[in-house]
């Protein structure tokens, strides 16, 4: 068979597919290593910068490849645009018949039985979820995929998902009625059929954590190798499920699915609602005695409050006391032999985080409107991973735009655990120094200073006037942005566009549409975000991307490190804002013609003896600290513009 580099040069076949398509040199080095390492046992780490076409390096391969192949993608959104808009290319360009298939995780299904089970019990929803409850039934007797991203008039938030999808908890699996008919199975019936599924790295490592437990996995088929696209979001990804989790949500969604599941049995109701009750209650106190504010801590804060102590405890004795009750009616259904198993899981998991004496973990909370939210988070993953890798030895690659730091894998190697992968780092095809300027403003106070905020934004109203509006606006804080939106709205004529004032995609789109606004984000707008194009010509970065110190999982970490010897900031914290940075800054350069300013406005830039390492991390610009040269780098922009437009007229 034919190399993937010989189908890739082989211009009859993708040029038709892709207008201008041209091959690339640093593509198709990716595509020699891909192909090289498919199927091998061993890993491959390839940090492909933008522009260099990573998506078709890896892809091509796959496909040429004879053994099943799981590609993981960081998001959903990702995931949908890789099976429905880059893969049938691919697979139409290569002209081979192979199967392939697109799995999410149990929460992205339709679950008819609990559909029905909940439309009986119409008691139990509210006006609103009533209406939508409507809509989705509407909707299920269309649907071949159960998909629920394909109901796209009710948005992801809808607080009618719950009712109308499973969870690992409340899954009767093969015992269901709707067993036949569930959207899940079959899709997992697709996937185990197919040379190539597309997963994300959420269902990846829930299906890794299942395994590790000893669990029977039912999530995801056997391959020979797995490609991990946006890679450098594994660590984070991981550590959240090798650890536990426990919400009131999930306490209270047991007792009602007890509730529900009771009326078909002869079970003493009486009493059961006054045990869900208990529970109810119990997680109210609980929420409450974690204090008003929304926030993440860890339970160290709180653990010696009196009041957390109390209504921790009331809220076990009441799990308990379900538990105890829906023991011998376990035989009853197979509804409640599920409900009587989630009861013990949820005893056993709040009784150890009450404890909370696992080593190397740390236990921290979070807390919403109405929930709360206990967290027992691993402090590395990597002696998980490497036993992943032995238990089910089969090909990883791994990659990215932004893996290296400094030029080098060790940072993302160490923290997961794989110190022994073969690294691959490629250069954007794009001309830099010809298609933006870097500018580090001067002037400005220390990043701590509380006046900050508003002398940066102050001094960034003639950059975004200079650049026509047309602005990615990217803050390291929920609080700078809203300052700095307060300012920004009295002294632009551009339109603006916050973050938390309409939904992410709604906001991108605007900003598409209206070719001159200017968009307000932070940390989701940093990355997996691409505008091509003169919509986005310019991006600031307010300040370095350290993380929050107040971060329980991230301060734990650093306290580890220290702990144990090691430089905590040097060796965790420099490297993942370096990381993020180099994020932040790849959403302005998406395409060849592309052409914009980067602002990095904060003086630790310069200032600092780090700086030099976020500086040399970047590409290759041309560097000014002069307003003036950004004012005649637009001027020059549009000269061009206009000179281009004569031209074709």
């Amino acid at each position: 068979m034919k190399s993937a580099r010989s189908h890739l040069t082989d211009l009859s076949r993708f040029a038709p597919l892709l207008p201008g398509y041209q091959p690339r040199e640093p593509q198709l080095q990716m595509a020699d290593a891909v192909e090289n390492t498919i199927g091998g046992g061993s890993t491959l780490m390839v940090e492909a910068e933008t522009g260099t076409g990573k998506t078709l390096a890896y892809l091509v391969p796959a496909l040429l490849s004879e053994g099943p192949t799981l590609v993981s993608t960081g998001t959903k959104s990702l995931q949908d645009q890789l099976f429905f808009k880059d893969l049938p290319l691919v697979r139409k360009a290569l002209g081979l018949p192979r199967k392939v298939a697109l799995l999410k995780g149990r929460a992205n299904y339709l679950c008819p039985y609990r559909m029905e089970l909940h439309q009986q019990e119409a008691r139990f929803l509210t006006r609103e979820t009533a209406e939508q409850m409507q809509v989705v039934a509407h909707w299920a007797k269309r649907t071949r995929t159960g998909d629920i991203a394909e109901l796209q008039q009710l948005p992801e938030d809808a607080p009618i998902w719950p009712w109308v999808t499973s969870t690992a908890d409340n899954c009767l699996g093969t015992e269901c009625p709707s067993y036949q008919d569930c959207p899940l199975m079959k899709a997992r019936k697709e996937a185990q059929e197919a040379d190539l599924v597309v997963v994300n790295h959420h269902l990846f490592f829930a299906d890794a954590a299942l395994r590790g437990s000893g669990a029977a996995s039912e999530l995801l088929p056997s391959a020979n190798t797995v490609i991990f696209d946006e890679a450098h979001q594994l660590p984070e990804i991981a550590a959240a499920f090798f650890g536990d989790t426990l919400s009131t949500r999930q306490v209270q969604e047991l007792g009602r699915d007890s509730l529900s599941e009771a009326g078909h049995t002869a079970a003493d109701l009486a009493r059961l609602n006054q045990l869900v009750a208990a529970v109810d209650k119990g997680c109210m106190d609980l929420r409450l005695s974690l204090g008003e504010m929304e926030r993440r801590a860890p339970w160290s804060e709180v653990c010696e409050s009196d009041a957390v102590i109390e209504a921790g405890d009331a809220l076990l004795t009441a799990l308990r006391e379900l538990e105890v009750f829906l023991g011998p009616l376990a035989k009853a259904s197979r509804g409640m032999e599920a409900c009587a198993r989630r009861a013990s899981e949820q005893v056993d998991c709040l009784a150890a985080y009450l404890k909370g004496d696992q080593p190397n973990r740390v236990y921290w909370f979070e807390t919403f409107k109405r929930t709360a939210v206990l967290h027992s988070t691993p402090l590395s993953v990597a002696a998980q991973l490497r036993a992943q890798r032995e238990r089910h030895p089969c090909s990883w690659i791994l990659t990215s735009a932004t893996l290296s730091v400094g030029g080098r894998f060790e940072h993302i190697q160490k923290r997961l655990g794989l110190d022994s992968a073969d690294t691959l780092r490629l250069e954007s095809p794009f001309d830099f120094k010809k298609q933006a300027v870097f500018y580090a403003p001067e002037g400005l106070p220390p990043p701590q200073d509380p006046d900050y905020t508003r002398q940066l934004t102050e001094q960034m109203i003639p950059v975004i006037e200079a650049a026509g509006g047309r602005t990615f606006f990217l803050f390291t804080s929920h609080r700078a942005l809203r300052e700095a939106a307060a300012i920004l709205r009295t002294r632009l004529e551009y339109p603006l566009l916050v973050q938390g004032e309409s939904g992410r995609r709604e906001l991108l789109e605007t900003f598409r549409e209206k070719g001159n606004a200017v968009l307000l984000g932070t940390s989701s707008f940093w990355e997996g975000i691409d505008v091509r194009g003169e919509a986005l010509s310019c991006v600031i970065i307010d300040k370095l991307p350290f993380g929050s110190p107040g971060d329980p999982v991230a301060a734990a970490r650093i306290e580890h490190i220290n702990r144990n010897g090691g430089n905590a900031f040097r060796d965790y914290q420099l490297p993942q804002a370096v990381l993020a940075l180099r994020q932040g800054a790849g959403r302005l350069i998406r395409d060849p013609k592309d052409t914009g300013l980067l602002v990095v406005a904060d003086p630790r830039l310069l200032t600092k003896s780090y700086g030099k390492l976020f500086v040399n991390s970047l590409p290759n610009m041309t560097r000014t600290r002069k307003l003036d040269v950004v004012k005649r780098f637009f001027d020059y922009l549009a000269r061009q513009g206009q000179e281009t437009e004569q031209a074709q007229s």
